[in-house]
């Protein structure tokens, strides 16, 4: 028998990895697939699009912002018949915040159904810079999970809570521009308050294929860009993160950065990014290069070979690692932060690692000590594991 709809105990990645679990095996997902690591595609999307039009937010909206992943595609195709201006985010924001999709004259039903397609959104659009004057009526976003209240859960990488603090920072939108997510009914769950940030976005409407919520959600959204929440790695990345930081700058306000933090940097919390100082780092013993590709990296630590083949250690989980991050460098930053597990497991192609330490204390302050790590322009998840046990 199949299990029930996920419920929500546990940590913000205890309920995405619970959501796409379920999703691909009650045969829900659908392209692209595996769904995991992803904001989800699922049966019904289009029919849960369909019920933005039934929204006076939607009807009185002339701008629409909505993001640019597979389940969205209804909402996109949905603004552009109603000929609202529909704004998408650049993938990523490698370039600009947003594009506007601009269909050819005269457009038939079948060219606006492909301008809404991810292709589409990239052969129609025009890039809209900071000074784009862009006045964003209506925000459509997608979701891993969402709860009644309102509370998002995104796929971990924060760019959906990046563009919303970038469009408050550049008066885009105002407090009161409404947030619609657009989900799977199993994908609204029970949300524990203490598990958000206070960068997190929260939504006002989710959209179902059988049901529309008003969330009546109180908690005030981020108010613009939370610049000790970024990291110069970032910055690095997203090249009109820089534009407004100098704009703000000259504005007078406060925009130091995680890794400038003075405080941060002597409680060995800052965000390592600068690949060189790894390098310079790495000892002899660090085994250079990763694991192959989905092939868990197991290595015990030669300073402690009593322990070795021990299963009394204590692990702690560490996700969202980026795509590119080799073992040797994630090695190099635990070094920085005298993080010194027994035993190391690598699973580079699920982005994240197994750390695994003599006794639970030890596995505590690791966490504490990993909090706020960012690497890759990646805010790392530590938390202690459930059951992790490295046996092989």
């Amino acid at each position: 028998a199949l299990a029930g709809p996920p419920s929500a105990a546990g940590s913000k990645w205890d309920i995405r990895e619970k959501v796409w679990e379920h999703l691909e095996a009650s045969g829900l997902a659908e392209f692209p697939r595996p769904v995991h690591g992803r904001i989800p595609n699922f049966k019904g999307s289009l029919q849960a699009c369909c019920s933005l039009r039934e929204l006076d937010a939607f009807s009185r909206a002339r701008e629409v912002k909505v993001d640019p992943d597979k389940p969205l595609e209804g909402a996109r195709l949905a603004a552009l018949q109603a000929r609202k201006t529909l704004l998408v985010p650049t993938p990523r924001l490698r370039t600009g915040l947003f594009n506007r999709i601009v269909p050819p004259p005269g457009a038939t039903k079948e060219v606006l159904r492909k301008c809404a397609t991810s292709q589409g959104v990239k052969d129609y659009s025009v890039p809209l810079g900071l000074d784009g004057k862009a006045k964003v009526d209506l925000v459509v976003v997608g979701s891993v999970a969402v709860s009644e209240k309102g509370w998002r859960i995104g796929k971990g990488e924060g760019y959906a809570d990046m563009e919303y603090a970038m469009m408050v920072s550049m008066g885009a939108v105002q407090e009161d521009t409404p947030v619609v997510t657009i989900v799977h009914d199993c994908q609204v769950l029970d949300i524990a308050e203490e598990l958000l940030d206070d960068h997190d976005l929260t939504v006002d409407y989710i959209l179902t294929p059988t049901r529309t919520i008003q969330t009546n959600c109180k908690r005030p959204k981020p108010q613009g860009i939370m610049w000790h929440k970024v990291s110069s790695e970032m910055l690095g990345k997203i090249p009109i993160l820089k534009t407004l930081r100098s704009r703000e700058k000259q504005a007078g306000k406060d925009v130091t950065l995680q890794d400038e933090h003075p405080a941060l940097a002597n409680t060995n919390r800052a965000a390592l990014s600068n690949k060189k100082v790894m390098a310079a780092n790495t000892q002899p013993r660090a085994t250079p290069g990763s694991a192959p590709m989905g092939q868990p990296h197991m290595e015990n630590d030669p300073v402690n070979p009593r322990l070795e083949g021990s299963d009394t250690t204590t692990a702690v989980f560490v996700g969202n690692l980026p795509a590119s991050l080799r073992v040797s460098e994630l090695k190099s930053a635990l070094r920085e932060l005298q993080v010194v597990p027994v035993r190391l497991s690598w699973q580079g192609a699920q982005h994240r690692a197994f750390l695994e330490f003599r006794d639970k204390g030890t596995a505590d302050r690791a966490v504490s000590s990993l909090q706020g790590l960012s690497l890759g322009g990646n805010s790392l998840r530590a938390e202690l594991a459930k059951t992790h046990r490295s046996k092989g």
